[in-house]
């Protein structure tokens, strides 16, 4: 039994996957400007809600950055339920 793995094998066969449009998992995730809009902040106020940078908020809502970790989980929170992050604002 040969355990070994033929990588370039794997990687070509992934690009074909690509190509024939059967990409992996695709999650969707709301835009941060809707978000923001929902809570009724201004980028000042959302920015530092989140801990982040206006500049940091600014790349998330024109999509040049995305978010991730903890900032991410508070968004999603944010999306749901706008009135919990505000509490804690």
């Amino acid at each position: 039994m040969n355990n070994q793995r033929d990588i370039g094998t794997e990687i070509l066969e992934g690009i074909r996957q690509i190509k024939r449009g059967e990409t992996g998992r695709i999650v969707s995730f709301p835009s941060v400007r809707s978000i923001r809009d929902k809570t009724g902040l201004s980028q000042v106020k959302f920015a530092v809600l989140l801990g982040v940078s206006v500049r940091t908020l600014q790349d998330w809502e024109q999509s040049r950055r995305a978010p991730s970790g903890a900032a991410k989980t508070l968004l999603l929170i944010a999306d749901k339920n706008p009135s919990a992050l505000l509490e804690v604002a």
